[in-house]
This record gives C-alpha cells, sequence and structure tokens, in this order.
C-alpha cells in the first residue's frame, strides 16, 4: 500500500480544465479582500484589544500579518509553479503525496466550513439587531443556532443567506465575483468614513497602558486575530479559472495580503484611541466607537454597510471550498459526482450545492462559539505545510523558472514561517487541541476506508 503517491507537476492541466477562464490580478486581489477584510475589521478588533492585547492589538496584527505574510510568499510560489484548482490541497499532493494531500485538504476543509458558518451566524446577529431597531422581531426559537436553555433551535436568517450565496457562486465566478467587487468598493468606503470621522476622535491617552496583559497578551492576541486573515489562500484555489495564473495568482495574494494588514493597523490603531480598550467587548467595535463619540447616525450607516459587506466574505469563502472539493472530486479521493462541471455555467455545480447545503446546517443548528478557535489551528497547520512543501518543492524540482514567483531565502523564510505558525498554536487552548486531533482521527479514516480505494492516481498505478 502507498499512501504517499504523488502527482507530477503537469502544465497542461490549467490548459484543458473544463473551467472557465476569466480572472485577472484585480478580480483576485478583491477576491483575497473579499475574504479578509469583514469579519476582522468589523468584529473580532474590538474582543481582542478589551480581553486579550489593550491598544497593543496593532503589535498582535503585525504578528499575525507576518506569520500569513510568510506563508502567503508560499502559496505564491506554489500557484505559479502548479497552476491548479484546490490550493493547498493539490500543492500537498503533488509535493509530499496522497495521504498528506488529503489531510491538508481535510484541514482546509474545515476551517473554510466552520469560518462560512460563522460569518454566516455574525451576519444574522446583525440583521436581527437591524430589524428589532425597526420593531421586527422574529420568534425566539428562530433565532440562533440550538440551545434548549435559550430556547433557539435554528438560525433560519444564517440559513437562508448561505443558500442564497450558495445559489450566487453557481452562477459562474464572474457573476459571483462582480457582486464581491462591488461590496468590496462599498466595504472600502465605510472604513475611510470611520478613519476620517475617528482621526478626529483619538486621544492618545486611550493608548495608555499601552500593553496592558504584557506580551502574553500580544501573543494571545495574535493567535486570535490571525482569523482575520482566513482567505488569501482562497485566491490560489481560483488558478484552472484564471487566464495567467504563474503571473496573476502570486500578485493577488500578496497584494490582498498588503492591503488587509494595512487596513487592519490603521483602523486598530484608530479605534483603540477613540474608545478605552475596555469598552471595546461589543460585537460592533466599529459602529460601537462611532456611537461613542456622538455620531448616531454614521454609526447607522456603518452598521448596514457591515450587514452587506459580510456578505463578501461568505461569497469568496465558498467560491474558494467548492473549487477545492471539485479538484478532491476529480482526483477520487471524494464521490466523483463533485467534479462535474455544469455546462451552462461552468462551474462545479454539485460541490457548490454540497458546500452551501453543510456551511448551511453548521450556521443554522450547530453552536459554533466553542469552535472558533479550531478554525485557526487549523489554518496554522495548513500554513506549516506548505511552508514544509516549499523546502521539498525546491529540493526535488528545483530553482522557480525567469516567469515563475520565487520565495527568497529558502529555506531560512519558511522554516520561520512553521516556527510561527506552531508558536501560535500553542496558544490556543487544550480543548481546542483535543478538537483538532479529532478532526485529523476522522479524516484519517475517511481516507482509509474511501479515497484509497477510489483514487484516480491509484487507479493508473495499477495499469
Amino acid at each position: 500500500m502507498s499512501y504517499f503517491r504523488k502527482k507530477e507537476i503537469d502544465p497542461t492541466v490549467h490548459q484543458h480544465s473544463k473551467l472557465k477562464k476569466e480572472l485577472k490580478t484585480f478580480d483576485l486581489i478583491l477576491l483575497g479582500l473579499g475574504a479578509m477584510v469583514g469579519t476582522g475589521i468589523f468584529v473580532i478588533t474590538g474582543t481582542a484589544a478589551a480581553k486579550y492585547a489593550g491598544p497593543s492589538l496593532i503589535i498582535s496584527f503585525v504578528i499575525a500579518a507576518f506569520s500569513c505574510a510568510l506563508s502567503a510568499l508560499c502559496y505564491a510560489e506554489f500557484a505559479s509553479r502548479v497552476p491548479i484548482a484546490g490550493g493547498a490541497y493539490s500543492y500537498a499532493y503533488t509535493i509530499f503525496g496522497e495521504l498528506v494531500g488529503w489531510m491538508t485538504g481535510w484541514l482546509v476543509l474545515c476551517e473554510y466550513l466552520l469560518a462560512n458558518a460563522s460569518v454566516a451566524s455574525g451576519w444574522s446577529g446583525y440583521v436581527h439587531g437591524f430589524l428589532e431597531g425597526f420593531g421586527i422581531p422574529f420568534p425566539t426559537a428562530l433565532t440562533a443556532s440550538y440551545n434548549s436553555e435559550k430556547g433557539t433551535y435554528v438560525d433560519i436568517i444564517a440559513v437562508l443567506i448561505t443558500l442564497v450565496v450558495m445559489y450566487l457562486v453557481m452562477q459562474g465566478a464572474k457573476k459571483a465575483l462582480r457582486l464581491n467587487n462591488v461590496m468590496v468598493a462599498v466595504k472600502f468606503g465605510l472604513i475611510v468614513l470611520f478613519l476620517v470621522v475617528g482621526i478626529f476622535y483619538v486621544k492618545p491617552e486611550n493608548w495608555t497602558p499601552f500593553a496592558p496583559f504584557q506580551f502574553k497578551g500580544i501573543a494571545t492576541g495574535a493567535a486570535i486575530v490571525f482569523f482575520a486573515f482566513l482567505g488569501f489562500d482562497a485566491v490560489s484555489m481560483a488558478a484552472e479559472e484564471v487566464e495567467n495564473p504563474q503571473r496573476d495568482i502570486p500578485r493577488g495574494i500578496i497584494g490582498s495580503l498588503a492591503i488587509a494588514t494595512i487596513l487592519y493597523i490603521v483602523v486598530t490603531l484608530v479605534l483603540t484611541g477613540m474608545v478605552p480598550y475596555l469598552q471595546l467587548d461589543v460585537k460592533d467595535p466599529v459602529a460601537f466607537a462611532v456611537r461613542f463619540i456622538g455620531h448616531d447616525l454614521i454609526a447607522g450607516v456603518i452598521s448596514v454597510g457591515a450587514i452587506l459587506t459580510l456578505l463578501t466574505v461568505l461569497i469568496s469563502m465558498m467560491y474558494g471550498l467548492t473549487r477545492m472539493i471539485y479538484a478532491i472530486g476529480r482526483d477520487g479521493l471524494l464521490p466523483k459526482a463533485l467534479s462535474k462541471v455544469d455546462s451552462k455555467t461552468k462551474t462545479p455545480k454539485n460541490a457548490t450545492i454540497l458546500i452551501g447545503i453543510v456551511s448551511a446546517v453548521l450556521a443554522g443548528v450547530i453552536p459554533l462559539e466553542q469552535l472558533a478557535q479550531l478554525t485557526n489551528i487549523v489554518t496554522l497547520m495548513a500554513f506549516a505545510i506548505m511552508a514544509a512543501g516549499i523546502i521539498k518543492l525546491r529540493k526535488d524540482y528545483g530553482q522557480p523558472s525567469v516567469n515563475e514567483f520565487k520565495v527568497p531565502f529558502v529555506p531560512v523564510f519558511p522554516i520561520i514561517s512553521m516556527a510561527v505558525c506552531f508558536y501560535l498554536m500553542i496558544q490556543l487552548e487544550v480543548k481546542t487541541w483535543i478538537a483538532f486531533i479529532i478532526w485529523l482521527v476522522v479524516g484519517f479514516c475517511i481516507y482509509v476506508l474511501y479515497g484509497y480505494k477510489h483514487s484516480e492516481l491509484g487507479k493508473m498505478n495499477k495499469k
């Protein structure tokens, strides 16, 4: 039995792919920003500052961004040298073999499903608050995921918005991302509005003490706000729908991450300067800060805008995940029906329906609060695998060609990337590690019982 059989790097896969090739650098940057800039700014910043890092949260963002930047460089080289759909799954399959490829895909599957469900639940919370402001309350049983003590059974709004996004993603990459692009523009407008208004109310004394929880708080904050950067890897999953993947995907990955990092740092600086950090433990910190300084109308505009623009995270995440499931189905590690491409829209229809339904169930029924850190740990592990993969890629296939992206200072940068990922992982709670190990065991069992037997590569090797 060979659990480590490998796919060869085949440059013709992109050329012969059934997916429609119509995306360019600008589309990819906006895809990355659509996934990253949303929950991080509109939700996470307040709680992370109040509970973990205080004003020094900007350092936490820098540490998390540094970790993601090192990973982004690795993804960029992989994307230019292995331009096929599937992202981290396909890269690990090519470099480390089938079992590691499947397990990497299994980690990313967890990351995206939980992120989708979390964003849908957060979006639902904003909508419920907005409707209640107009005197339109929902029945308690339909307002949140299952909790018998509170009398809630299903978050119907989270379910419905997930299914709507599923339909949008099924219409084709260009159509889905066109709405994403419009919403990203609105999102940037809201952030600029907040900065222009807020900068005049910054009080430097709010930045002291700068690190009230000392370095441990900064490190824990980095592990928490790492969630804010999830999604840049969705860019690499679009490889087979990009006109020039060797050039455009590295630009899309690095460009979107750089812009998002600058936005997070600037917004956090102004936010903690406007409001004492201990008062920021709220679900809508940006709108709260504007209300804090007495601009209720602008706060209302930001709240409505947040409701609309959080959709971009759902669109980007679901788009990226369906492309990975399509690639796994094509390789036979999941049912082949998931690799079926719709003749009209040129999208993986079955994969999109599956991911949409599973995400809707998770968002509507399963309490996700205790699983939030699981999203981070599986992502960090996937990033560490990608860093190790670059070292092996260079060893097995040599240096990139002139027209391919090149990670500088190999193996130093990949080793630093792995060290930072593991450091952030050990900041997370024991129960998160237990859930992580259980997820890995389940994934391994699925591969042994189904994937190994149905693998297309395995069938080819038997011939």
